[in-house]
Parts: structure tokens; C-alpha cells; sequence
């Protein structure tokens, strides 16, 4: 089955078509810049673009990064306020008329890794951490996901995690790899005491440069990069708009 996967990230909205059997993406990834303030008209305008240049008129996965309960948008950390309580999949269908399906970005990213990559053959509780702008974070257990768990939200120092140990702190801070590998772990290692996970998995951009930092996780649960990249979030939205329709 085909379906336009859409992933809304706080630097770049990008999708591609994707066969659902086998999470192949059939086309090439088309990117469009994310809109600064990025509130719901020009985000919509935005995966709109993309809907139009890829000429499609079938189902729509989106990966939105906020908590997402029945289609309706209930956080925004690295979005405009103004998306709090907007049902995005009925305003995105209205002016394209594809049928869509809005699910939390990492939640969508787990559905592409548990289904084809690296949490393939794990069967106890995976935890997926993407670091990008912010930290997002998805639970599995027996493969079942536990929605909108947002823990990129927990305190650390004081602050949100997020605000400590994201892959956009890395680049804010000009951070070598050594001092925030160690952030990363120390934020693992917070998680890892609260979920016992079997496997966590490290996902978003940076999991392109995973061997840069891989020598600071010293966890004891085993730590691997997301083995469909930043194409993920993509996947896992197609997947998750196939599970709804």
C-alpha cells in the first residue's frame, strides 16, 4: 500500500511516498524549510506544498512534534502556542481533500523502527530518544506503543532536558561531540532508571554521526542508532495513517 508520509521537524517539513509492506520510500525526499513563526496556517501551507508537488490525492501520515490525542494538537514546545488545540488533520484534509492522520513525530518514528529497523526483533520495552531540536522520546512494550510520552520534557540542572542535552544545544553551544555525548548519556541514563528499557534507540538527525559519540554511552542497556535514519519519521507516519485508515 502507498501513502504520502509527511514529518514535521522544527528545521525542515519533508516527505516522500512509502510502500507500507516493506517501509521502501518510492520517491526521491522532497524538503520545504519549516515557517518561522511556525503556526498552523503556514505549516499547513507548507505540508500542503508538499502534498501538491508530489501530485497526491491518496492517505496522508503526518508526524507533528507535539502530543497528539484524536487528531488535536495538546503541546507545543518547538511550534507556535497558537496549534494548542487545533484539529490539524481536519484543517490539512479541508484544503486538500486527502484523507490524514496526524501522530506524534517520535511515536511515528518508533512505528518505522519497530517495524523495519532496529527495533525489529525486540520484543520487551524499546525506548526511542530523537535528538534534534528538541528530545522527543516513544515507548514500546511487546511492540504496543505508549503515546505521547514527550519525556524530552524531564528536569535535568533545573531545566527541561531538552534544553540541556538536544542536538540543536550541540550546535548552539558549538559543543564537540566528548562534552555532549556525555549530556546524552546522562540523559539516557535518567531514563534508563526510570524504564528499565531492553533497548534504546537513538534517533533523529545525529544518529547519521551516532560513532562520534557512541564511546560517552555507557549505559548498561544497549544503545543503537535508528537504522532508517531521518527517513523515520516519514516511514513511521505512513504506517501510522495505514493502522488508522
Amino acid at each position: 500500500m502507498k501513502i504520502l508520509g509527511i514529518d514535521v521537524g522544527g528545521s525542515g517539513i519533508k516527505g516522500a511516498i512509502v510502500d507500507t509492506k516493506n517501509g521502501n520510500l518510492l520517491t526521491e525526499r522532497h524538503r520545504i524549510p519549516t515557517p518561522q513563526p511556525a503556526t498552523p496556517d503556514a505549516v499547513i501551507k507548507t505540508i500542503t506544498k508538499i502534498i501538491r508537488h508530489f501530485d497526491w490525492h491518496g492517505q496522508v501520515g503526518v508526524g507533528f512534534p507535539a502530543a497528539v490525542v484524536d487528531e488535536v494538537v495538546r503541546t507545543a514546545s518547538n511550534i507556535d502556542n497558537s496549534w494548542i488545540g487545533v484539529n490539524a488533520s481536519a484543517k490539512i484534509e479541508k484544503v486538500t481533500g486527502c484523507p490524514t492522520h496526524l501522530v506524534n513525530d517520535v511515536d511515528a518514528a518508533g512505528f518505522a523502527e519497530m517495524k523495519f529497523g532496529a527495533g525489529k526483533n525486540e520484543k520487551g520495552v524499546v525506548l526511542i530518544a530523537a535528538f534534534g531540536t528538541g528530545i522527543g522520546t516513544a515507548i514500546f512494550n511487546h511492540k504496543k506503543l505508549l503515546p505521547n510520552t514527550e519525556l524530552g520534557h524531564v528536569l535535568m540542572h533545573g531545566m527541561i532536558a531538552e534544553h540541556y542535552a538536544a542536538n540543536s544545544i550541540r550546535e548552539n553551544e558549538e559543543l564537540d561531540f566528548k562534552t555532549w555525548g556525555l549530556r546524552v548519556n546522562e540523559y539516557l541514563s535518567h531514563l534508563e532508571k526510570l524504564f528499565y528499557p531492553n533497548l534504546i534507540i537513538v534517533g533523529g538527525g545525529v544518529s547519521k554521526k551516532f560513532d562520534q559519540f557512541e564511546d560517552y554511552i555507557t549505559i548498561d542497556t544497549p544503545v543503537v542508532p535508528a537504522k532508517n535514519r531521518n527517513h523515520a519519521g516519514i516511514i513511521g507516519a505512513a504506517l501510522a495513517a495505514k493502522k488508522f485508515g
